[in-house]
């Protein structure tokens, strides 16, 4: 297999770009190549089989949506990091519709499931363990709740923009996070 990470950097987001575009079914490594605009066969060059392709997708698109440092730095504000975190998805809309089929595709295939499921495990603990280390209000369970409403408004902005439309999605995260992550325990 050819080790140049540049290389394999640029054809890992030109699969992402098919898998947001096409969906599971037009992922080929042939259209990966189409999509890099480089040779037929440079990506069966880099990933054995579409399985790994898929794997590591999953964690390019980790390295994509990690955020900039600077915008980690304190002090924090939970509405202003979600906030962040829905500006973030909407200027990546790619790699967030990715994520979508890669979830798909592990109903379907049992290695992509334990995969992602490891992945996505691993980071939702480090989630927690971040928000927790860093002094924001809440606690573990309230951290999951507002992973779990951020989910449902990442995934309808997504794939139904304009449903929330009506809505002051500004005015739902600070709910979120007041109902969710309360500043004092609840009696």
């Amino acid at each position: 297999m050819r080790q140049n990470p540049e290389r394999r950097a640029a054809l890992l987001d030109a699969a992402i770009e098919v898998l947001a575009r096409e969906g599971s079914r037009g992922l080929t490594l042939r259209a990966v190549d189409a999509e890099a605009g480089v040779p037929t066969g440079t990506a069966s060059n880099y990933f054995a089989h579409r399985s790994q392709l898929l794997v590591q997708i999953l964690h390019r698109t980790r390295e994509r949506l990690t955020p900039d440092p600077a915008d980690l730095t304190g002090p924090f504000d939970t509405k202003v990091l979600l906030h962040r975190l829905l500006e973030r998805m909407r200027r990546e809309r790619s790699v967030h519709t990715a994520m979508l089929e890669l979830r798909l595709e592990a109903t379907r295939r049992p290695e992509l499931q334990e995969a992602l499921a490891g992945f996505q495990g691993a980071e939702l603990e480090a989630n927690i363990a971040w928000h927790l280390e860093a002094g924001l209000p809440g606690d573990r369970q309230g951290v999951v709740l507002i992973y779990l409403a951020m989910l449902g408004l990442i995934v309808d902005d997504l794939t139904v923009p304009g449903l929330l439309d009506p809505h002051d999605v500004e005015g739902l995260i600070g709910t979120m996070v007041e109902r969710l992550l309360p500043e004092a325990p609840a009696d």
